[in-house]
């Protein structure tokens, strides 16, 4: 049985320190060792009219579930087949119009070997990720990927470290090729990505998000002070629109144009708000992106936005306040 070794943390920084230098190695060797095989991989994936299919066993499988998920949020269609799974019936996944790519360290797993002749076979093609060139698998591939390592991380050299990051790197590196040649931008990756930051920000519109029919706090051209009050704080919004009977807008009267005519002298109560309104308010249309609405306010330093049709007239409105709650901002 192994003895436990007492826990020092300079010695705890070292080892620390000599793994991530191992790995970071590792993953710097890949680009030195980088061939015609890579862009050879490339084309294939390109000309597959099928689907990537990502198989492996063990940590390289592991690697190969992150690759295959990579590539299908990237704009390459991709799943995850165990290798073992496949030998018992996960095998009908694949077909002639697919791409198959096998992770294996030592490129002799038998579990991948096994189903190496059946995928061949149906016609699929095969690219093999190992750290052995002259490994079976290896041979038996239409394109090898050398993602050899000098040496694992792990101090008995035999623990996947160093080979699965650099696996992973490697995996990356493909992904991030075919996403440029496919021309997949931000647009694209939110339409993968609904629930992100990203997909928020670039799927949502500003008639997602504003606010319409009687939750505008809307007020007549011949409204007094204190009727645009009643109407601003059931609004909620921050200000009440000023807008003609055929729902033109004329202005808004915000909070601060409230503190600007508190700030002067006499009753403001009575005042006529086309008076205090500000005039010619910022506006945007109802199909721009709700992050133009937001850039829109924190170029200008406001707060609240009119939407309005391409014929000025008014559709609704929005505040910072309702960005933050659709998680635009």
């Amino acid at each position: 049985m192994s003895r436990p070794v007492p826990f020092s943390p300079e010695d705890c920084l070292t080892q620390a320190r000599r793994v991530l230098a191992i790995e970071a190695a590792a993953v710097a060797a890949l680009a030195g060792r980088l061939d015609a095989s890579f862009p050879r991989a490339i084309e294939l994936i390109l000309a597959a009219q099928g689907r990537v299919i990502v198989t492996g066993i063990g940590k390289t499988g592991h690697i190969g579930r992150k690759l295959a998920a990579t590539l299908a949020s990237t704009g390459t269609p991709a799943y995850f087949v165990h290798a073992a799974e496949a030998a018992h019936g996960d095998l009908g996944m694949i077909t002639s119009a697919d791409v198959v790519i096998a992770l294996s360290h030592s490129g002799s797993s038998s579990e991948l070997l096994t189903i190496v002749p059946l995928v061949k076979r149906q016609g699929a093609r095969l690219i093999a990720m190992t750290g052995h060139p002259d490994s079976p698998l290896a041979r038996e591939a239409d394109v090898h990927l050398d993602a050899g390592v000098s040496e694992e991380a792990c101090p008995l050299n035999l623990a996947p470290t160093a080979s699965t990051t650099a696996a992973l790197a490697l995996g990356d590196a493909l992904a991030v090729v075919l996403l440029d040649a496919r021309g997949f931008g931000e647009a694209d990756f939110a339409r993968s990505h609904p629930g992100g930051a990203l997909g928020r920000r670039l799927l949502t519109h500003v008639r997602d998000v504003m606010r319409s029919g009687a939750a505008l706090p809307l007020v007549s051209p011949e409204a007094s002070v204190s009727e645009a009050l009643l109407v601003m704080s059931r609004g909620g919004m921050g200000m009440a629109i000023i807008a003609d009977a055929a729902a033109h807008p004329e202005g808004i009267f915000t909070d601060g144009d409230l503190r600007r005519a508190l700030a002067g002298t006499g009753d403001i109560r009575h005042t006529p708000l086309t008076e205090l309104m500000t005039r010619h308010p910022r506006s945007i249309g109802p199909d721009a992106l709700a992050a133009e609405a937001a850039a829109l306010m924190e170029q200008h330093r406001i707060n609240q936005l009119l939407v309005v049709a391409p014929d000025g007239a008014l559709v609704g409105a929005l505040n910072m306040h309702d960005l933050m709650q659709a998680k635009v901002i």
